[in-house]
């Protein structure tokens, strides 16, 4: 198909200039774009740089001809541990022997008429990444190392028009790019889990492509009031070939619909303070909702997944003018668990269980149009305990996981 030519095309660029992305919500990013990062993530009803196009489309209307640069250094630590197991599998396991990801951003906006901008963001997910230099399925026959890894990358040229001097609407076309892969899971075709053992594990890096749409809508209500709603539709993606064993629907693996609604408020003449409430809906994604009492094989179309639940984010972001030089910026952020305590055994894998983010920003303008910011990122440390998650016929008891995040960022940006 034509739109796959002009999807590797874009990607092929993407790629050359920035390794991919890992995130904390599930595994979306807490935010983008470096202003917003260091607010929580809050920016449907707040754009500041030209990343805004990656929460709502409808912002970039807003602010004007800009480049941002940025660049993210992202430190998960991630771990379990299994406990009453009678099959040999108890231990403590560390999943950090990759320990850190360095994450670049990118961000163009041109006004074409003081009402019309055409522009394009370039960002990232992922998160589902472990590396256990000891595989916790060793006393199986698991061969190390073990783990996965999963990188989503999106390329998103954006329009957005001023309806009026108080409402805006954009969209965004993302072309989306994503790779995985998988070690030492030989365990789970041994035991007849997979509909394809040979496309299950050890295959090397395997990449799909698709497409979708991010719509937005932002208002100013009132002078001291400006509200915003984003919807983006579910990413149809190409199947992991490589992985049809695994992933459910023979290797599907589309990235979830996720929609949200925001405020943003002139608390003080220097001080503004946003809420984002985001709703992502990793349910409808089989690979990633299928529990493990699924009932069919691994692949199958109700192959076991990762038991994720949807998730709604709540974000908090606070901005002060402390001077004319210098804007200082806070943010919290809490989401629900998306991993039940009875999926926690295959979610050793894939561990994203952290619920509560603390974030620091600042700006500081310079010379000749241009800016840098900084951004930092605290999630705190959140441990699932298992119940029910081991099978008697694996040997029973209970697989734990654990996982606290760090990032730090930096972007440079300048107004044309």
């Amino acid at each position: 198909m034509k739109i796959n030519k002009i999807v590797a095309s874009l990607i092929a660029a993407g790629v050359m200039a920035s390794p991919l992305a890992h995130a904390t919500n599930g595994y979306f990013a807490h935010g983008y774009g470096m202003k917003a990062k260091g607010m929580a993530g809050v920016g449907i009803a707040l754009s500041q740089d030209s990343l805004a196009a990656a929460t709502n489309p409808a912002g970039m209307v807003m602010i004007g001809d800009r480049i941002d640069l940025g660049l993210d250094w992202f430190k998960p630590t991630r771990g379990s541990d299994i406990t009453g197991n009678v099959a040999g599998l108890n231990g403590t396991y560390d999943g950090n022997n990759t320990s850190s990801f360095f994450i670049p951003e990118f961000g163009y906006n041109k006004m074409m008429n003081p009402d019309m901008s055409l522009g394009i963001s370039v960002y990232g997910n992922g998160g589902m990444n472990t590396d256990y230099a000891s595989s916790p399925f060793k006393a199986f026959g698991g061969t190390s190392p073990a783990g996965v890894n999963l990188e989503q990358l999106f390329i998103a040229p954006t329009w957005a028009m001023k309806l009026n001097p108080s409402n805006s609407i954009g969209v965004s076309l993302n072309l989306a790019y994503q790779s995985f892969e998988a070690k030492g899971l030989k365990p789970f075709g041994d035991f007849g889990m997979s509909s394809d053992a040979t496309k299950l594990t050890n295959n090397g890096k395997d990449t799909s492509t698709g497409y979708g749409v991010r719509l937005g809508w932002t208002g100013q209500v009132t002078p001291m009031v400006t509200l915003g709603a984003t919807y983006q539709t579910k990413t149809k993606m190409s199947k992991f070939s490589k992985y049809s064993g695994l992933f459910a629907e023979q290797g599907g693996f589309d990235i979830p619909a996720n929609y949200g609604v925001g405020i943003a408020l002139n608390a003080a003449p220097k001080t503004i303070v946003a809420l984002d409430i985001q709703s992502i809906q990793y349910g409808d994604v089989k690979a990633i909702a299928n529990t493990n009492t699924a009932g069919g094989l691994l692949g199958a179309d109700n192959g076991a997944g990762f038991g994720w639940q949807n998730m709604t984010v709540y974000k908090l972001g606070v901005s002060h003018a402390y001077s004319p030089n210098l804007i200082v910026r806070a943010g919290l952020s809490t989401n629900n668990q998306p991993i039940p305590s009875s999926q926690t055994l295959f979610n050793i894998l894939a561990p994203g269980v952290v619920q509560n983010h603390m974030t620091l920003g600042a700006t500081w303008a310079l010379e000749n149009k241009s800016e840098v910011s900084l951004a930092y990122m605290h999630a705190f440390k959140k441990t699932v305990t298992g119940a029910g998650s081991i099978a008697p016929a694996m040997g029973g008891g209970e697989a734990n996981l654990n996982m606290y995040q760090d990032s730090l960022g930096i972007a440079y940006s300048w107004k044309m």
